[in-house]
C-alpha cells in the first residue's frame, strides 16, 4: 500500500508539472526565431556554433513526423517550436480526396526533444482553391506563423487569421477576405506593437492590421495587388519604423500604426512578386519577381520617391521565389534553378554567380545566415552550406532526402537549425 501511495503521488506530481509546463507562456529568449525569416524578417542570426555537416546519422538532434504537409517554416519561442500543416485533402495530386475534409493545423513541439505537445485544428472556410495548377507545389499551409510572449498567430488564407494561447486554446479568428487564387496564399503575418499585420492581397486586395488581443480590424490599406511577399518592418536611422511591401509596379512604405501610405517607388515590375524584401541601415532591397529585377531604395521619404530615394535599379538576375539575405555590404540569394548569386549592395552589380551541383529540385526556400555561413536548401532536402563572403566557397552539402518536398525556409534555434519537409521536422546541431 505504501508503495502504491508513493507511485500515485509521483503520478500526480508529474501531471501537475506537465500542466504547469503547458500553461506557462514560453519565456522569450534572445535566440528566438519568432516569425518568417526570424527576428526583424532579415533571415540572420548572431548565433555561433551552428553545424556545418549533418545527415540522418550525424548531428541529428531529433526528427519528428508531422501529421500533414505544409510549406510554412517553423518558428521558435523559448522552449517551444510552432509549425502549421494541413490534412484531409490535397495529399495526392492523382486522388486529392474530398475538399470537405480539409483541415488546417497548428502544432506546438518541445524544442529540446521534438515531442508534439499539442496539435490544434482551425475552422476551414470552403470552397478553397482546388488541388490543381500551382497548389500541389506548396499546398494549403504556406504561411509561417508568428509568436509573442502571449500568443501564436496563424494565417490560413480565406480561412482567416487565428490566435492561440500557448496552451493551444484558440482565442479568436478574423476574416480578412474570401477570394482565392490559382497560386494560393503564402504571405506570413508580422507583429508590430499591439498589431498583427497580414498581407491579404489574394483574399481581399488589401493589407490588414488586427488587434492582437481581440482580432478586431484596426486599419486597412487597399490596392494591394500581385504581392505574395511578407511585409517588412524597416527601422529608420531616425528611430521610426516603416512597413514596406512590394506590390505590382511599386514599392510602398506604410505607417505600421495607422496603415497610411507614406511613399511609393516605381519598380517597373508589372508582374507578381514573391520574394520578401530585406533592409539594412534604412535601405530596402528588392530582388525578384518573374522579371528578375532589382532595386535599392532609401526608406523614410514621402510621396513618389522614385527620383529622390532610388539608389540603383536594373535587371540584376534576381530570384523568382526565394528571398535574399544582406551581409556585410552584399546581397546573397538563390534562383529557383539553384544558381546562387552575390551582389554588391551599393551598386547591385553581380560579384559572383555559381550553379550548385546536384541541387535535386528547385530552390523555393529562402536562405538563412549565421555563424559566418549561408544555408541554402533545395526542395529535395539537400542543404548547401556556403561561406558568407563575396567569394564562392562551398563548405558542405548535406542530404536529408525523405521522398517529400522541402519548401520551408530553415529556422535557427540557438545553435541548431530546424528544417521542415512535408513529412518531418528535423533539428540538427553539433553533437
Amino acid at each position: 500500500m505504501k508503495t502504491h501511495r508513493i507511485l500515485s503521488l509521483a503520478a500526480i506530481f508529474m501531471t501537475v508539472v506537465g500542466l504547469f509546463y503547458l500553461s506557462t507562456p514560453a519565456p522569450a529568449n534572445a535566440n528566438d526565431w519568432p516569425q518568417f525569416r526570424g527576428p526583424g524578417g532579415n533571415a540572420t542570426s548572431d548565433e555561433t556554433g551552428l553545424p556545418t555537416e549533418w545527415s540522418l546519422e550525424k548531428n541529428l538532434i531529433w526528427k519528428t513526423e508531422l501529421p500533414g504537409p505544409g510549406s510554412s517554416s517553423p518558428i521558435t519561442l523559448g522552449n517551444r517550436v510552432f509549425v502549421t500543416c494541413y490534412t484531409g485533402y490535397g495529399l495526392d495530386s492523382q486522388q486529392p480526396g474530398d475538399m470537405q475534409n480539409l483541415e488546417r493545423r497548428l502544432l506546438c513541439l518541445d524544442r529540446a526533444k521534438g515531442a508534439i505537445l499539442w496539435d490544434k485544428t482551425t475552422q476551414t472556410q470552403l470552397p478553397e482553391q482546388p488541388y490543381q495548377q500551382w497548389i500541389p507545389r506548396h499546398g494549403y499551409a504556406s504561411s509561417t506563423p508568428a509568436a509573442d510572449s502571449q500568443r501564436v498567430y496563424a494565417f490560413f488564407g480565406k480561412s482567416g487569421v487565428a490566435a492561440f494561447d500557448h496552451d493551444g486554446r484558440q482565442l479568436w479568428r478574423a476574416d480578412v477576405g474570401s477570394q482565392i487564387h490559382g497560386f494560393g496564399s503564402g504571405a506570413s503575418p508580422v507583429l508590430y506593437e499591439g498589431l498583427v499585420i497580414v498581407n491579404a492581397c489574394v483574399e481581399s486586395g488589401s493589407l490588414r492590421a488586427l488587434d492582437k488581443r481581440s482580432g478586431e480590424e484596426v486599419w486597412r490599406a487597399e490596392g494591394i495587388s500581385n504581392a505574395w511577399n511578407t511585409p517588412l518592418l524597416v527601422a529608420l536611422p531616425s528611430g521610426e519604423t516603416e512597413l514596406v511591401l512590394e506590390i505590382k509596379g511599386e514599392l510602398a512604405g506604410f505607417d505600421p500604426a495607422t496603415g497610411e501610405r507614406l511613399w511609393t517607388c516605381d519598380t517597373g515590375i508589372s508582374d507578381y512578386v514573391c520574394p520578401s524584401l530585406v533592409a539594412h541601415d534604412g535601405i530596402v532591397y528588392s530582388l525578384g519577381g518573374r522579371s528578375g529585377s532589382g532595386l535599392a531604395v532609401r526608406a523614410g521619404g514621402r510621396g513618389d520617391v522614385t527620383q529622390t530615394h532610388l539608389l540603383w535599379k536594373g535587371r540584376k538576375k534576381g530570384p523568382n521565389v526565394p528571398s535574399p539575405v544582406y551581409h556585410d555590404g552584399h546581397l546573397y540569394f538563390a534562383t529557383d534553378s539553384a544558381v546562387v548569386r552575390c551582389l554588391d549592395a551599393k551598386t547591385g552589380d553581380i560579384v559572383y554567380e555559381k550553379r550548385l551541383e546536384h541541387p535535386s529540385g528547385d530552390m523555393w526556400p529562402s536562405p538563412v545566415l549565421a555563424d559566418g555561413k549561408l544555408y541554402y536548401i533545395s526542395m529535395r532536402g539537400r542543404t548547401f552550406v556556403l561561406s558568407a563572403k563575396p567569394q564562392f566557397e562551398q563548405l558542405a552539402h548535406n542530404d536529408l532526402t525523405d521522398d517529400s518536398r522541402f519548401n520551408a525556409s530553415p529556422a535557427i534555434a540557438g545553435k541548431q537549425l530546424l528544417l521542415r519537409s512535408d513529412r518531418f521536422l528535423y533539428c540538427v546541431g553539433e553533437k
